[in-house]
């Protein structure tokens, strides 16, 4: 598991950030909409840690987007 985090380091230190600007986002608005503050919390817990599961994936995908860009660059200019 240390393996991992080391070699991810930077898209798990910016899915974290996601996470909390997405909770704080989720319970204001939440709060917003119902005017409780239980309601409001539950919601910004539930979709926000679904959204930073998917949001590792995402980044992960676009790092693969990259890379065989700059793979296919490298190959023309050989």
């Amino acid at each position: 598991m240390a393996k991992f985090a080391r070699a991810n380091l930077v898209t798990l230190q910016k899915t974290a950030s996601y996470y909390v600007m997405h909770i704080t986002v989720a319970a204001v608005v939440g709060y917003a909409i119902t005017g409780n503050v239980w309601m409001a919390l539950t919601l910004s817990l539930v979709e926000p840690t679904v959204q930073a599961v998917a949001f590792f994936f995402h980044e992960k995908a676009w790092e693969r987007v990259s890379l065989r860009r700059r793979q296919g660059r490298l190959a023309l200019a050989s």
